[in-house]
Formats: C-alpha cells, sequence, structure tokens
C-alpha cells in the first residue's frame, strides 16, 4: 500500500481504458471549443497533456452496457493551474457536447455567488468565442438573477449555484462540478445536490478544490476519503482521486517539488518567478509560509492561519492503545473550562508520566437545548460527537454548576487527581463543594499575565514531542483552532486565542494548558502533605534547624 496518493498515472504514459470512445469524444470536443485567453492558432482551447489525461481518465473507462466506471472526482489541484478553464470546458461537455442529455442540467456548485461566478462566467466566454455556439445558445448573465446558459437543440442547461444561497432541493442534476469544497458554508447544498443525483441514472460529480483548513468540514472528509483510495487504503472503482500535494519528506522550498506539486509548471503556469518571491517572503513569516504551503503545494492545513501547534506533531504523539486504565496510578492534573451560559464545557486530566512524557485526555459537555441549531451555525458535528461518545450533552438551556462538580469529583474517585485547576471567575459555586470532598482546588485566572506560563509549557510539551493521547477529535478541533500572538519582547506575553470562525473554539486547548502547567511544575513529585505524618514533621524540624 503506496503512503503517496501522487497521480503517477498522468505522466507514466500507461493506457487508458476507452472502449466506447467516450474519452476520445471529450478530448476532440474540448480541443475544438475557442477560449479568449489563449495563445494557440485561432483560440483553439488549448488541453494540455496532464488535462487530456484527466479527461481521458474521467470518460474513458465504461462498464459493459456503457455506463461510466468513474462517477466522483476528486481534483485536488494548487491555485494558479487553471483548474477553472478545465472545469467549465467539462461543464459544457454536459450542456454542448456529447455527454449532454436531453434537458438535462449540468451545476457549477460554489461557495458564494462571486466564486460560482467565476466558473460561470469562464464558461460563457468560452462560448461567446464561437459563433456557432453563441447562436445555439442563450446566455442568462444579468446582475444579481440566477445564471444559466441553455442549448436550445437539446434544452439542456447549465446553472450556476452557492453553498450560502436559497435550498437547491428539487434539482436533478446529470453532471455537478463543486468548486473550492474546503469553504463551503454547512452540508445543505452538498446534501441537496447528492439526493437530486441520486434520482438521475449514470451521473458525474467532480469536485474541484485546493487545499483547506481544520479537519471538521465536508471538504476533509473527502479529501480524507480520496487519499485513502489514492494510496490503496479503500477500493472504490467508482470514485476517481487525483491529488496533488506535497509529500511529508519534500522541502517545500525545494523548486523540484513545485514542478511536481504544480502540473502547470511545465508550460508556464502559475508564474515561477512569483513562487520564488512568495517562497522567499514565507521564509521569514510564518503566516505567509502556511499561505504558501496551502495554496501552492496543498498542503492541508490546521484551521489556525497562526498556529501554535505543529499539529503533524500532534497527531504523531497518538497512541493507537491508550488506555486510559492504564492511567490511574499516575499522578494526573485535572484543567476545567467552564462555560458561560450554554457554551462549552472542557475537564482535561494530563498524566504526568516517569520519562517526562504526558497523556492528555479530556471531557466534554454541552446543554441539550439548542443542539441540533448550534451545530448547524457552528458547522460542527454535535450530534455525531454525541451519538459517539465522545460529547456529554446535559438536558436543559445550561450546565447547572452541581453537575460539572459530581463530574470532577467522579474524576478524582478514579484517577489520581493531585490538582483540579480552574479559572476562579467562573468556579466560585464548584470550588466549596470540591473542597468540602478534600480535593485540591488551585486558582489560576485566564489573564494574559496568568495564562502566558502555562500557553509556553503545552506549547513546548506537544512541540517537543512529549505529548501523549488518543487522538480525541474534539480536542484535537480545540489544538488546532488556537490563534497564537507570540511575545516579541520580555515585557510581551504569549497570548492564544481562537480563530474568527464559528467552529473555532479553544476551551480543550485551554483546559490542557492549565493541565499541563501543573503537571510539568510537579514533575511527578507528591505534595509534602501526602507524606506520612512522621515523616512529614522529620522534614518540617530539618527544614527549622536549617
Amino acid at each position: 500500500m503506496s503512503k503517496s496518493a501522487f497521480p503517477h498515472w498522468i505522466y507514466d504514459g500507461s493506457a487508458i481504458a476507452d472502449p466506447l470512445g467516450y474519452g476520445q469524444d471529450a478530448v476532440d470536443f474540448i480541443r475544438a471549443l475557442k477560449h479568449p485567453a489563449s495563445t494557440a492558432p485561432k483560440g483553439r482551447f488549448q488541453l494540455y497533456d496532464f488535462q487530456e489525461r484527466m479527461t481521458r481518465r474521467i470518460y474513458g473507462p465504461r462498464n459493459a452496457d456503457g455506463s461510466r466506471i468513474v462517477r466522483t472526482v476528486f481534483l485536488m489541484l494548487p491555485r494558479g493551474n487553471r483548474k477553472t478553464s478545465i472545469a467549465a470546458a467539462w461543464a459544457l461537455l454536459h450542456t454542448i457536447g456529447p455527454e449532454a442529455r436531453p434537458a438535462g442540467q449540468a451545476i457549477f456548485a460554489a461557495s458564494d455567488r462571486e466564486q460560482a461566478g467565476i466558473g460561470f462566467k469562464e464558461a460563457a466566454n468560452i462560448v461567446r468565442e464561437d459563433r456557432r455556439i453563441v447562436a445555439a445558445t442563450r446566455i442568462y448573465d444579468a446582475h444579481n438573477s440566477a445564471k444559466k446558459i441553455t442549448c436550445r437543440p437539446n434544452k439542456a442547461e447549465l446553472l450556476a449555484v452557492s453553498s450560502d444561497g436559497a435550498a437547491q432541493h428539487g434539482k436533478t442534476p446529470s453532471f455537478v462540478l463543486v468548486d473550492e469544497i474546503h469553504a463551503w458554508k454547512g452540508r445543505d447544498l452538498w446534501e441537496a445536490l447528492k439526493s437530486g443525483m441520486a434520482k438521475v441514472p449514470d451521473t458525474l460529480m467532480i469536485i474541484a478544490t485546493t487545499a483547506g483548513r481544520g479537519q471538521e468540514n465536508i471538504g476533509f472528509e473527502l479529501y480524507d476519503y480520496a487519499r485513502k483510495v489514492a494510496t490503496g487504503e479503500i477500493d472504490d472503482p467508482a470514485f476517481l482521486p487525483i491529488i496533488f500535494e506535497a509529500d511529508p519528506g519534500d522541502d517545500w522550498r525545494n523548486e523540484a517539488a513545485w514542478h511536481k506539486i504544480n502540473p502547470g509548471l511545465t508550460h508556464g503556469f502559475p508564474d515561477l518567478g512569483g513562487l520564488r518571491t512568495m517562497a522567499r517572503e514565507a521564509e521569514h513569516r510564518p503566516a505567509e509560509r502556511f499561505a504558501f504551503q496551502q495554496f501552492h503545494l496543498n498542503i492541508w492545513q490546521a484551521a489556525s492561519r497562526d498556529p501554535l501547534f505543529d499539529m503533524a506533531v500532534y497527531d504523531a504523539g497518538r497512541d493507537p492503545n491508550f488506555d486510559l486504565a492504564e492511567l490511574e496510578g499516575l499522578p494526573c492534573y485535572l484543567g476545567v473550562d467552564l462555560s458561560r451560559s450554554g457554551d462549552l464545557t472542557a475537564l482535561v486530566a494530563a498524566f504526568r508520566h516517569e520519562d517526562g512524557g504526558i497523556s492528555l485526555h479530556p471531557w466534554f459537555y454541552l446543554p441539550s437545548e439548542g443542539l441540533d441549531d448550534k451545530a448547524k451555525v457552528e458547522q460542527v458535528p454535535y450530534p455525531r460527537w454525541r451519538d459517539d461518545k465522545l460529547l456529554n450533552v446535559i438536558d436543559g438551556l445550561v450546565i447547572e454548576p452541581d453537575v460539572i462538580a459530581d463530574q470532577i469529583i467522579n474524576i478524582c474517585g478514579t484517577y489520581d487527581v493531585r490538582e483540579v485547576i480552574f479559572d476562579p471567575s467562573l468556579a466560585g459555586p464548584l470550588m466549596s463543594k470540591l473542597i468540602d470532598h478534600g480535593i485540591n482546588v488551585l486558582q489560576l485566572p485566564q489573564t494574559a499575565k496568568h495564562m502566558h506560563g502555562p500557553i509556553c509549557d503545552l506549547e513546548r510539551v506537544v512541540n517537543g514531542r512529549r505529548i501523549r493521547h488518543g487522538a480525541h477529535p474534539i480536542l484535537r478541533n480545540h489544538f488546532e483552532s488556537v490563534v497564537v500572538k507570540r511575545a516579541t519582547s520580555a515585557s510581551e506575553l504569549t497570548t492564544m486565542h481562537k480563530g474568527t470562525r464559528h467552529s473555532n473554539h479553544i476551551d480543550g486547548a485551554i483546559a490542557s494548558a492549565l493541565a499541563v502547567f501543573r503537571a510539568a511544575a510537579n514533575d511527578n513529585q507528591r505534595s509534602i502533605f501526602d507524606l506520612d505524618p512522621d515523616e512529614f514533621d522529620r522534614l518540617r524540624d530539618e527544614a527549622e534547624a536549617a
């Protein structure tokens, strides 16, 4: 099983099945089109080698009855490689070309109206370049109205729709071009289009995108599935992954890697000089480096644009045999980030190992009222996490302090909890109950001054490869959502914040910082109050004598 998802078949000259000639028909049609930016004779559409191979691989292979083998394509291509042009050509193939069906629907679907309009405009401009096609079609492109191209002879149409617009239920497309899926807002349009395509036989969906950010979105779900198909982990002949991305061992500054990942560079696009300029700037500007890696090397990024953690290092800390029962005898420090109103409450335990490693395990809590609406607004799968036993849902509109206090008491009854660390501004009602149960409570205000140390300790533990965890998806989501403002002088403080998206939450990261701060500070040593009384008296006498 290969670890690389790279599409070697595009370059190896291997035969691509085309028993009925559909692949050749598609190539011939696209080459017959004209493009306004073409430098070829008579403005012919310039179908480059890698685009031709992709076209043949999508349309050529067929079942014995003539139906298509490839039903879904996931194309991940870096910015500047003329993804929009080939996508427009494919869309026209299903509107005015040999793949068109009588009264069929082809759809350009994007994150917003502006993005959908870009792909539609590309297709419309191709149509306008050929008077024969103009005579056979009608373009509806008025401002603030539905954008559509209709083919007069076969009544087929190409529509532009967006995920931020009205619901698209009722559509029954035979072809859908999904543009920049990583930027889509929610799943409504995706689900409407998928259900609509299920009503039509022999449909084709092409997802054309650059890399995105974060893992709790439909874009990452598709990317993850596509990689598994590309590497052989999943066998799915109907799903064609075409992923141009940097491999883990690739140096992002190496121009040979740029050429591998950007198939258009051989033909002069994107501009090599422009890439060199961006790379030089990215050397000393982390935010620019992450953007360069995302858009030009197609490396899927963490949710944060100014991350505190190297998420590849965090992921490497996953212990496939993680077992809470095996941690019961280790010193444990419990960080608590309490919620206001109906927000998320996070408890994170940091278990200190003798070798200096720290194991993390979280518990998350949300009120039940409005859970589905909250999931929709924030674009976070709370119901799925609840069903997977990853999220504890408490009945009601808010989580009462006693509920969390009882949870902490239960945790302390199971594990060797040395300290429970709170922000005192919200912990008043809990602290007295915990103290009454003999639990050691530490107050640590979540101010910039007090959180500087915990943040720096957590960064050192994670990026220093001392962290171990069970790959809890909510905790990972919170870690990758952290935005950092770093101290640039001795008089400044390092602070962390959540990003600007609804889906950005860092409650678990804050609770982890509190827990790790105390676990690292205590260095596996028991409190003097845990000593035998005689030993305690002896040490006290020695200290007084000194």
